[in-house]
Parts: C-alpha cells; structure tokens; sequence
C-alpha cells in the first residue's frame, strides 16, 4: 500500500524480485552471505557478487558445497554478531532444513530469502508453496512479499525486526519464484543507502562468540526442564515479534510510503464473502474481486503479509462479518481434507465469535500452473455458492486438474535392446599375472568402425546446447560397457534435457533422486539386485551394470554420501562429466571449477580476479576411500576411455566401486568455439591441468605423459582458448596465472611421483 508523505529520497527503477533482494542487500550491506547455488533463488547471489567485484558491496560472499553448508556457515557467522543472509529454494531449502531450527532456538537473528519453488519428486523448477509449508515449524518470523517492491522492502524491515532485543530471531522473506523473483515491475530504493543505514541503527548483541575475554558456549546441550523453557521463550519471542512487526512497519511506512499490515484486506468493508490467498496469486484476485464488486457481489480479499508469527487477532477481526472464506493454497497436505493454511486459518476463525463462518480450502497452481483472473473468478462464485446451497460445494478440492486418459500416452518410439544387441564383445577383458605396476587387466578393444556401430543406450533428441560434449562423452563411454546397464542421474544438465516429461532419451532403466543422493540410491538398488539373485528372485544369469552419471557440482553437494558409498565398496559405476561448472543453474562457480575463471558468481573486474581458490581434485579424493578402480579420460582420447570403460566395468562386477571422471566441453561455460572442443580437451590433459591416470587397487598409473611425447604446453595456451578464462593472460593477473600454473605444476608433479613409486 502506498501513502503520500515520506521522509526520505527515493529513486524509480524497473526491477525483478531478484534484483530487489540484491539492492537491499547493497543498503544494509550485510557482513556475510553463505549461499548455494539452485533455481529460481541464484540469481541473488550472483547480483550481489557482481555488485562486489566493482566495490558496491563488502559482503563476504562464501559459496557452500550445498544448502546445509551454506545454512551451516550462516549461522556460525550469525554468532559472531554479523549482519547475515542467505537465498534457497525449493528441496535446497529443505536440505538445509535441520539448520534452520537450531538458529532460530540460539535466538540468532539472520534473513533468508525464501524463493518459493514445487518441491520434487517429480522435480519441477517453477513456483508452488509447498517449500514455504515446511518452514511454519522452524522457529523463523516469515514475511510475505508479493511483489519485487515487497521484496525489497521486507528485507529491511526483517533485519530491524529480527534485531530487535524482544525478538533476537532470524527472519525469512518468502516471494514467489518466478512470478516474483523474474517479473520486472516499476519499483523505488532509497537514493542513499544512509537513509537504511539509520533506519536500522547498529546492531546490538548480547553475545557474541568473538570475545575471548567473555567466552560462551552456544548450543549446549539442554536436558528436562531446560528444554521446554527454552521453547516457551521462543514462542514468548514471536508474541513479542507480532507487536514489534507493527511498530516497525509503521516507522517504515512514514520512511518509505508503503504500509505493510500484518494482513492487508482488500476490499473487505461490506464483504459477506472473502479470499484468503498468499502472495502473487493475491495480485490477480484483486482483479477478480474488482469486477465481481462491479457486479454487486460482496466479495473481498485477505493477503497476509506476515505468516510467522501468525496475526490470530488480525485475521478474527478482518473475518468478523463474513459467512464463508476460502482458502487458495499453493501446497497440500495429503490424507488431510486441506492445505497446511487451511487448518490453521479454519481453527482461528472458528474460535472466534463468527462460529458459522464457512471455511472451504482450494489447492491450486502446484508445480508453478498459472493462476489466473478467471480461476480468482471461480473461487469467488464457490465462496458465494457455498453460503446460499452450503451442501452443493464441497470443503476441500483442487483447482486445474485433469484427468489423464491411455490414449494421450507416448507412444514407445524405441524398441528396448535386446540381450544380444548389447552384448556384441567389442571389449575383452584378460586377466594376467601383474609385475611391478602394470594391470591385472588386459583390454581388447574392437576397432572404432565397429564400436560406432553399438546403438546408443542414450536416444537422439535431448535438449542439450550445442557443442556440448556430455553426450559425446558418455556415448563414447558406453561403448566400452557389454550388456544390460541400469543408470541413475544427479540433477544436472544431462538429467534435464534427457527427461523432459512425458519423453525419455534413456532407452535403459532410468532413476533420478536429489541432487546429494545419487550414490546412496543405487547403492540400495544394487544391494537389492545381488540379494534377489542369492533368493532367486532374479534369475542367476541376468547381470546388469550400475553406473551413476554425476556432473555440474554433484561432486560438491554429494561428495559426502559418495564417499560413503564408496567405504561401503558396491559393485557400481560413479562416473563425473566435468564442464567446470554448475551448468544446469546457469553458470555459477562450481569446486571443480579452474582458479580464475569468470562465473555468475565470480565476476571479473576491479575487486576481484574470477574464481578465488583452486579447483577439487575429485579423483584423489575418491582414490583416499581405497575403491579399487579409479581412472580420468577425454573424448578426444577415444580408445582410451572406452577401454578404461571396459576395466570400469570388470571392476565394478568383481571387486567394488568404481569412480571415473572425463572432461567434457562446454562452449556456453568456457566461452569458446564449439568447433575447437577436441582441442581444448587435448590442451587441458597436454598442459597437465587434467592429466589422463588410472588408478588400480591403490597403484597410480599415467596413461598419458605430455613430457615424454614432446606435448607439454603451458596452462595459458590452454586458457587462451577459453574467454572466460583468458584474461588470466593479461598482465594485472600475472600473479594469478603464475599461481595457476604453480598449482598445476604441483599436482603433476605429485602424480609422476606416485607414478614412479611401488605403493603409490
């Protein structure tokens, strides 16, 4: 809501939600901000730290290996008596779900930017609230912003409220993905961030951990009685957070011209009948509302803009007249006759005088379906419906469904293989008598004529950019593999544009579970599949190979469950393809990404150089666990990495876990001209950024020596070719390359070492 008076300057601008987020961010100029990234929340972050690098901001930005790192970092931060804040959505948000109470029950105040997204499976990227739902029980105040000027209004607010010493809690601004977070909206900031600055004053703590000559001890461990205490003084806060929230917003409105209710009523002095709808959608009902008031209806709207603590009193007062409510609901709460809201809106209505007040709840625009004026026009006509004919409309039902029907099914396009199609013998494996170092295995392979000729276990017509050699990469793999093959995909670019529902381009079985997951889910699958066989359940002779594809930062967010997998020792497959990057979120800097390179999240300009700190050696890391068979391979390199499949594959059939990494390009992440990826690829492994080994049973072998072949070239002939990289080459980087090299150097140094050595 818009009033006329204000105190302070302010400047019209033409803004998403996003970018919202990161202008109050460069106002209250926040001291941390622990982030991960994941669609449609990232681009935050990436605003931010574009903001950084031309010296806007000083936020320290520290990019997680996932959402519990970054909730984790948060929080230790917060301890130290620091302006903080983070931005997730969506199954990130539930990740870093078990963090969220423990800062909310230590009474430490941050702000999260809460973009809402459906939560998976199946997984969807677009807008529901059924992230938010499962923030009600966290501890957090929550604010509502319905619109980009909501978004950055709320996150000023929130640091004040969350600050204040009757409330010490942290405090979630919640906007919708997408129709917020995306939808450029005319908006105003204050011209000078000062007038934020004062308006929020200097935080005051009452601990902090950064005072060796009063040292404290934050979270104890709290037996009975001491626990419900604790809790009785967290509920006590957010009693006091509903008092504050209005003083604040009222100190804001005469700041700013805007006014934020704890529920704003929407034409509601003669309402006989109402909608109670969260955010954006509210937007377009007022609409519905606005023409159902111009046809006599008594109809009005309830849009709450704070959630957490719940204004009780507020929504008594505002529902006193009316005969029936419904409750419009992004999220379900299945087996329940409701959405999570509806219960809650219906217990506290009904507990007020009004006892016949109709309560009818409405799920609606799940998985991000648009919700439009006329779909805000039908519930209307039920919340009136149900007041004249109260057993024609039914309390609970969902809005957009259909049913489906057989004849609407995709048709099988492909045959499934047949046994003899993928068990041709392109690759032999012998098993020899090592001496020294040399393997146990000796591989034949076809000649390429006839390995081209394999089907591809992977179909024609995914959506995947151009140059991109994920596929390449993984045909070229698969080549090397005989028989049935059952595969699992970390969310990532190869999952996405392979399995765009209702299509499939996998012609083999196919799981995808979260992003962490991957190892551990088919680890249970393979467990099942020896065990069905010692039943026979599973005929003796059917043998499958379980391979897991990982890239685009699965080697971050799920290097712990793979390492554990990996102590366990399954007979699988845990292949990496590495573009250097979190590609299937837009680009963002992942650990596997080289020093200096330009990202969404780590820019180049005046205050910083690119990526700030080297890349992960996943294969070392992985070759610590003791797994029996660890190798690195190029496409460029073809024969080579199909018998490097064929090892994988024995090894993972008679022994245990096998990890296996290729560099694939990405002409969208490197900046480079997708008809030179063969040798970019060649120049990566010459110049020992990426050196081509084996790894068997704890003996490092290289497959490869630039040195000994006359190839070796320095790391800048490499990153020439690359434009994201090549300004390394400028002489203001000169330092930065030099290290880059030295790094390089270092490891490969390190590797010939190994190499030479009889345990190593």
């Amino acid at each position: 809501m818009e009033s006329k008076e204000t105190k302070a300057d302010q400047i019209g601008q033409f803004l998403t939600g996003n970018e919202m987020a990161a202008e109050a961010a460069k106002a209250i100029d926040f001291h941390f901000m622990g982030y991960y990234p994941i669609t449609p929340s990232t681009e935050i972050a990436e605003i931010i730290d574009r903001m950084k690098v031309k010296g806007e901001v000083s936020t320290v930005l520290l990019p997680a290996d996932g959402e519990h790192g970054a909730a984790g970092a948060c929080f230790g931060a917060s301890t130290g008596g620091a302006r903080v804040m983070n931005a997730t959505s969506s199954n990130g948000f539930l990740y870093s779900l078990e963090q969220l109470p423990v800062q909310s029950g230590s009474r430490l105040p941050m702000v999260l930017n809460l973009v809402t997204r459906s939560v998976s499976g199946p997984l969807d990227i677009r807008c529901d609230h059924s992230d938010l739902m499962y923030a009600l029980q966290t501890g957090w105040v929550i604010l509502l912003a319905s619109n980009p000027q909501a978004v950055y209004d709320m996150n000023i607010i929130a640091v004040k409220l969350g600050e204040h010493p009757e409330v010490r809690l942290p405090v979630m601004v919640v906007s919708d993905g997408f129709f917020t977070s995306h939808q450029r909206q005319s908006t105003k900031i204050f011209k000078d961030a000062k007038v934020v600055q004062e308006f929020l004053g200097q935080r005051q703590d009452s601990f902090t951990t950064l005072d060796p000559r009063n040292p404290i001890t934050v979270g104890p461990y709290m037996n009975d009685p001491d626990l419900i205490n604790n809790k009785f003084q967290l509920h006590q806060a957010h009693e006091s957070a509903l008092k504050v929230y209005g003083e604040i917003v009222k100190e804001y409105e005469m700041l700013s011209g805007r006014s934020y209710p704890a529920i704003e009523d929407y034409e509601m002095d003669s309402a006989e009948s109402a909608l109670f709808i969260l955010n954006s959608a509210a937007e377009t009902a007022k609409d519905a509302i606005d023409l159902a008031k111009s046809e006599g209806k008594k109809v009005g709207l309830l849009r709450p803009n704070l959630l957490r603590p719940f204004p009780v009193d507020q929504l008594k007062k505002a529902s006193a007249n009316l005969a029936s409510l419904l409750v419009g609901e992004r999220s379900d709460t299945p087996g329940s006759e409701g959405g999570p809201l509806t219960h809650e809106v219906r217990s506290i209505v009904l507990g007020s005088e009004n006892k016949k007040i109709k309560v009818l709840s409405r799920i609606y625009g799940l998985g991000g379906k648009d919700f439009r004026e006329t779909d805000a026009s039908h519930f209307i006509a039920e919340a009136l419906q149900v007041v004249e004919a109260p057993e024609s409309v039914a309390n609970f039902g969902f809005l957009g469904t259909e049913p489906g029907q057989k004849k609407k099914l995709p048709p099988q396009v492909l045959q499934p293989f047949s046994r003899a199609e993928m068990s041709q013998g392109l690759t032999k494996i012998e098993v020899v008598a090592s001496v020294g170092k040399s393997s146990p295995l000796r591989v034949q392979v076809a000649d390429p004529s006839l390995l081209v000729a394999r089907p591809k276990r992977i179909a024609p017509g995914h959506g995947a950019c151009p140059g991109c050699g994920i596929f390449s990469g993984l045909d070229q793999f698969f080549k090397g593999i005989e028989g049935d093959v059952v595969v699992l995909y970390h969310t990532g670019c190869a999952m996405v544009v392979t399995t765009d529902y209702p299509f499939s381009a996998h012609r083999v079985s196919y799981l995808h579970n979260l992003f962490q997951n991957g190892a551990p889910t088919l680890s249970g699958l393979v467990e099942v599949f020896y065990e069905k066989k010692r039943r026979g359940e599973i005929a003796a002779s059917e043998d499958v190979t379980f391979v897991m594809i990982t890239g685009d930062g699965g080697m971050d967010i799920g290097m712990g469950p793979t390492i554990g997998t990996a102590l366990r020792n399954h007979k699988m497959i845990v292949l990496e393809y590495d573009n250097q990057g979190y590609m299937n979120t837009g680009g963002q800097l992942s650990y596997s990404t080289p020093l200096g390179r330009e990202t969404v999240t780590s820019h180049v300009g005046a205050k910083n150089f690119g990526k700030g700190f080297h890349h992960k050696d996943t294969v070392s890391i992985m070759a610590a666990t003791g797994i029996p068979y660890v190798f690195t391979a190029i496409e460029s390199c073809g024969i080579d990495l199909v018998a490097k499949a064929a090892k994988a594959q024995w090894y993972a059939k008679n022994q245990g876990l096998v990890f296996g990494k290729i560099l694939v390009t990405c002409p969208l992440n490197w900046a480079s001209d997708e008809k030179y990826g063969q040798e970019i690829l060649q120049k990566a492994v010459d110049c020992c950024f990426f050196p081509l080994i084996e790894i068997e049973n704890g003996l490092t072998n290289l497959s490869y020596n630039p040195e000994q072949e006359g190839n070796k070239i320095a790391a800048r002939d490499w990153l020439q070719m690359m434009g994201k990289s090549k300004h390394l080459l400028r002489a203001e980087y000169s330092e930065n390359l030099a290290n880059f090299q030295g790094e390089i150097d270092r490891r490969w140094e390190r590797l010939k070492a190994r190499a030479m050595h009889p345990l190593l």
